[in-house]
């Protein structure tokens, strides 16, 4: 519903986004990531109609978006990084307005305009002005006025910023229910813990040029191709430590009191045998888990580069500099450079 074909795009004599490809399809939440001046803004940008690419191409639900702008804008929900409102016009006024401006027949326009409120919770605010409103509630009204003409497809920048966390809560219980009605979101936030709580997929952008991109897990497995296991024993580690120290796919081990550390590479079938191995040999197994990446681990690996084209997070080194195995491998090549 939303794909984009080397969209570029030039201000003077700089390069905001280069040659950028991507696709996204319904049912799916894209979570675009980047740091300050990455690119993430003029993307959103160029797809909600609002500037013209350099180069490359652009679709919203079919729609050729420099084609066919007007489609794409009665097919798009946009929200906006920073959101002006009109002074002395009331929230009920200002719903109206832009259900008339989406063109919504007046049939339907009540119904719209209440469920949007019911659900954002702002039927409290009805006869309140807009200007007034605090950021959270103006950030609500936003996202209100991009749902009311129900778009296939919704491009949220930023949707989280100023709400506090029970609004945030329900951000994500509703972008998982337009998800699961087959709606096609593209979010780009600077909250990565959120990200990673609703999205489908991400995308990593820096310099203009998308480092990485596809569904979560499968970019996790790219940025970290080796799985860190946390081994619990009920007393000594001593058992565990015979059967791992034999098996070659092993790269660190770590003790620490009764756990044992392990990085390795190694399917889910392989972690099973592993389980079994330990438990045949006769350790006292309290738990074993999967230490999962998050997504701020994700983007720093993947957008920071040391010397030889190796991912080297500074974070993430140990006290005398020295970077995890996981982290010692080539940067991702994207396929546009």
């Amino acid at each position: 519903m939303i794909e984009l074909q080397n969209f570029t795009k030039h201000y003077r004599n700089k390069v905001a986004v280069d040659r950028l490809t991507l696709k996204i399809g319904p049912g799916e939440i894209f979570g675009f990531i980047g740091p300050n001046g990455a690119g993430k803004t003029t993307t959103i940008r160029f797809l909600a109609t609002l500037i013209r690419a350099t180069e490359g191409e652009g679709w919203v639900a079919g729609h050729n978006v420099r084609r066919d702008p007007l489609a794409v804008k009665r097919s798009l929900g946009y929200m906006p990084d920073s959101f002006g409102v009109y002074n002395g016009m009331r929230v009920k006024d200002f719903l109206e307005f832009f259900a008339a401006i989406h063109r919504l027949p007046a049939t339907k326009r009540k119904k719209a305009i209440a469920e949007v409120t019911d659900r954002l919770e702002l039927a409290p605010r009805w006869n309140d002005y807009v200007n007034y409103l605090s950021r959270g509630l103006k950030q609500r009204l936003c996202l209100a006025q991009a749902l009311l003409h129900d778009p296939p497809v919704l491009i949220l920048d930023e949707p989280a910023s100023g709400l506090d966390p029970r609004a945030r809560i329900q951000l994500k219980q509703l972008l998982g229910e337009l998800r699961q009605r087959g709606k096609c979101i593209l979010i780009s936030s600077h909250i990565l813990a959120e990200l990673a709580d609703c999205c489908t997929s991400i995308g990593i952008i820096e310099g203009g040029q998308l480092l990485i991109s596809g569904p979560l897990e499968e970019v996790i497995k790219q940025v970290r191709p080796v799985r860190r296991v946390v081994i619990r024993f009920v007393d000594s580690v001593e058992k565990g430590l015979n059967v791992l120290r034999g098996i070659a796919d092993v790269q660190t081990l770590e003790i620490q009191q009764n756990e044992l550390h392990v990085a390795l590479r190694a399917q889910d079938r392989d972690l099973a045998a592993i389980m079994k191995q330990l438990v045949t040999a006769g350790a006292s197994i309290c738990s074993f888990a999967e230490e999962e990446p998050s997504l701020e681990e994700v983007f720093l690996v993947a957008t920071q580069s040391g010397k030889d084209g190796r991912i080297v997070d500074s974070v993430l080194a140990d006290q005398e500099g020295r970077i995890p195995a996981w982290c010692d491998r080539r940067a991702p090549q994207n396929e546009q450079e």
